[in-house]
């Protein structure tokens, strides 16, 4: 088995793919803390999103060791992708139009990921199929492309939001009903910043 992060540990929001890609790391502004260090890394993403199975990450694995520089440039192209997703969507919040090169890393990747569709019967009806060479080492990127051009083209786009904890930069949907949901996890970000809070109001009473 290869060594890779474990993203079962940071409880990501499963609300949409791309969110969760983009979730990958904690704080875009400075990746120093990015879960994300190699292609090992993005293959236990896959596996934890049900993208891959374990072994098909092992075959992609394995394929990665024989060809090194490949599967780094995957990973390369993999980040810059995320980073092009972040900043799209953050810009999205503020009504603010995307970097012209964003979206040209998107339409790339998405463009890429539509040569891999195919509308099949399913369940009395049709849905998309992924299909494509099973060693092909950027499989996982394709849905992640699907996914985001599904949510900038849905309403829902305009609830998605940038967490306002101090020390995370996770999106996620609004989906409150006044549409005023601050943070990515309530649990989590939103009871450290309340609890920050209240420490400076208990310190300001007592200077007092």
């Amino acid at each position: 088995m290869f060594d890779a992060f474990d993203f079962s540990s940071i409880s990501q929001l499963r609300e949409r793919l791309c969110l969760d890609f983009t979730n990958t790391t904690p704080y875009h502004f400075s990746l120093d803390e990015d879960h994300m260090h190699g292609y090992a890394d993005l293959l236990a993403w896959g596996v934890d999103e049900a993208l891959l199975s374990a072994d098909e990450a092992e075959r992609l694995w394995a394929i990665a060791e024989r060809k090194p520089q490949a599967a780094s440039a995957i990973f390369r192209k993999a980040i810059t992708l995320r980073e092009a997703l972040f900043r799209i969507f953050a810009s999205s919040e503020h009504d603010e139009q995307p970097d012209a090169r964003d979206l040209d890393t998107f339409n790339s990747a998405l463009a890429e990921a539509m040569t891999h569709m195919r509308l099949m019967p399913q369940d009395g009806g049709y849905g998309w199929e992924w299909i494509g060479d099973a060693d092909d080492l950027a499989q996982m990127l394709w849905p992640v492309a699907w996914s985001a051009s599904e949510l900038l083209m849905s309403d829902e786009r305009e609830r998605v939001r940038v967490c306002g904890g101090e020390d995370c930069e996770w999106l996620f949907v609004d989906t409150s009903r006044n549409h005023s949901r601050r943070w990515c996890d309530m649990t989590v970000c939103g009871n450290r910043a309340k609890a920050k809070r209240h420490y400076h109001r208990s310190r300001s009473d007592s200077e007092a």
